[in-house]
C-alpha cells in the first residue's frame, strides 16, 4: 500500500479503520463468527462515539443515563453495581454527565453519606438524541437493523442459558 510497517500504518491517518481490518485480512468468507461480530461491534462503537462526542458524551455516560431512564433515580453506588465499574470511575462519569446538565446528584434523605443520581430533563432529550445518532450509524448499511437487533437478542439470550450465571456476569461486564 504505502510500503510501511504494518504497526506504523496501523496508527497513519490515511487508512481508515475498515480500510485497515480489511486491507490486511480481506477474506471474511473464513473469519470465524466471534470475529466477525466482534470487529462489527467495534466499527459501530468507533462511529457511535464519534458521533456521541460531538455532544461532549460517552457511550459510558449513555449506558448510566439508560440506566436511569429504565429505573429512576438511583443511588451512585448501585448505579456502579448495575454497570459493573468502581465506584470512583462511576463518579468520574456523573461528574461529566452533571457538568454538561444530563444528571443531577442530591444527598440521600435516608443515608447522607450517599447520592442519589437523576436524570434531568435535559439528560432524557439527550439520551433520545444519542439513540438517534446511532441508528444514523446503522442507517446506511444495507441491513434490517431492527432485524439483526432481534436476532443478537435472542442470541445473546440463548448463549445466556448455556452457561453459569457467574460466566455470563463476567462476559458482560468485560463487554461493558
Amino acid at each position: 500500500m504505502t510500503g510501511r510497517p504494518l504497526h506504523e500504518m496501523h496508527s497513519g491517518p490515511d487508512l481508515g479503520v475498515a480500510v485497515y481490518i480489511l486491507a490486511f485480512m480481506p477474506d471474511m468468507e473464513r473469519w470465524p463468527t466471534g470475529r466477525l461480530l466482534s470487529t462489527a461491534a467495534r466499527l459501530v462503537e468507533h462511529a457511535w462515539n464519534e458521533k456521541l462526542r460531538g455532544m461532549d458524551l460517552t457511550h459510558a455516560g449513555v449506558i448510566v443515563m439508560e440506566v436511569l431512564a429504565a429505573n429512576g433515580p438511583t443511588t451512585q453506588s448501585m448505579l456502579a453495581q448495575i454497570v459493573r465499574v468502581q465506584a470512583q470511575t462511576m463518579g468520574k462519569t456523573l461528574t461529566r454527565l452533571e457538568a454538561h446538565g444530563y444528571v443531577s446528584r442530591v444527598r440521600s434523605v435516608s443515608d447522607r453519606r450517599s447520592q442519589v443520581v437523576s436524570l434531568t430533563a435535559s439528560g432524557e432529550r439527550t439520551l433520545g438524541l444519542a439513540a438517534q445518532l446511532e441508528r444514523e450509524v446503522l442507517a446506511p448499511v444495507p441491513v434490517d437493523t431492527a432485524k439483526l437487533r432481534r436476532e443478537l437478542q435472542s442470541l445473546v439470550r440463548e448463549l445466556a442459558n448455556n452457561h453459569s450465571p457467574a460466566v455470563v456476569n463476567d462476559i458482560v461486564a468485560a463487554a461493558d
